[in-house]
């Protein structure tokens, strides 16, 4: 989708370095309340130069220096550990499901590369890019069907790449009346994403005979991450949301393996 000059988003000082992460915040929380495809934030958000158009390269690698990583990780862990997973964890006993994946058993490729690429790409990345979203889809979908590997991965890489290719000698992109209508449907589209990502994770488990009116409360913790992405996405770019999923998978794998080589007898119990 072609982007204009943009105007800074309240509270970023251009030129100034990033923002306190509280203004990040801020803005999530307006941006939840009311989403819209612009503005983006503003290169001088993490230090270039303020309402720079932003090229294919920054789209995935130019965000990566604006978002407080980090402290989105940390307060994802914390609601998830503290609220959103105890609920779960409750309905699912309640409801009588059980999860179909063991945990000990998934990869690091496949939890920390592999489902963050995927996942972003399928849900995620149409929200700015919904033309070439549509043409992408159907592999990217197909791609979700098969079991990770680096093999996959190239495969899948190599479409996706002359697609692109494809859609870029043709000029392809959507006539400005369907961007004012897609404008104008962003809301219900994000949200309606989100809820798509979350409700995906129902696979995760084998559903119980009771308490099917519960089962949303199995993936709030999906949800409540999608609203964080979908937003990261939209202001930074896809690099940046596919960098805070990775990061936020890697750390119950990595509180697993800590587990599985220094504690194993928790796990046992």
């Amino acid at each position: 989708m072609p982007e204009a000059r943009l105007p800074c988003a309240a509270g970023a000082a251009p030129g100034r370095g990033r923002p306190a992460f509280r203004q990040e915040f801020a803005d999530f929380l307006a941006f939840v309340r009311r989403p819209r495809l612009g503005p983006r934030m503003p290169r001088g958000w993490h230090g270039g130069q303020a309402g720079a158009p932003r090229h294919g390269s920054q789209e995935w690698l130019g965000g990566l220096g604006g978002p407080h990583l980090l402290s989105w990780v940390l307060v994802l862990w914390g609601i998830n550990l503290l609220v959103l997973g105890p609920l779960a964890a409750s309905v699912a006993t309640a409801s009588g499901a059980e999860r179909r994946l063991d945990a000990l058993h998934l990869s690091w490729f496949h939890v920390v590369l592999w489902a963050p690429v995927i996942e972003e790409m399928v849900f995620r990345y149409g929200l700015r890019r919904p033309a070439p979203a549509l043409w992408l889809l159907p592999v990217l979908v197909s791609a979700m069907l098969m079991r990770p590997s680096l093999a996959a991965g190239a495969s899948v890489a190599l479409a996706c790449g002359a697609i692109a290719a494809v859609l870029a000698w043709r000029g392809h992109r959507w006539p400005w009346k369907w961007l004012r209508r897609y404008v104008g449907a962003f809301p219900l589209v994000f949200h309606l994403a989100t809820l798509a990502f979350a409700f995906l994770h129902l696979a995760n488990f084998r559903l119980g005979e009771s308490g099917w009116l519960l089962l949303p409360l199995l993936v709030l913790p999906q949800w409540a991450c999608g609203l964080v992405l979908g937003w990261m996405r939209v202001r930074f770019g896809i690099g940046a949301s596919i960098a805070l999923h990775a990061c936020f998978n890697a750390g119950p794998m990595a509180l697993l393996w800590i587990l599985q080589n220094h504690a194993p007898d928790l796990l046992d119990g």
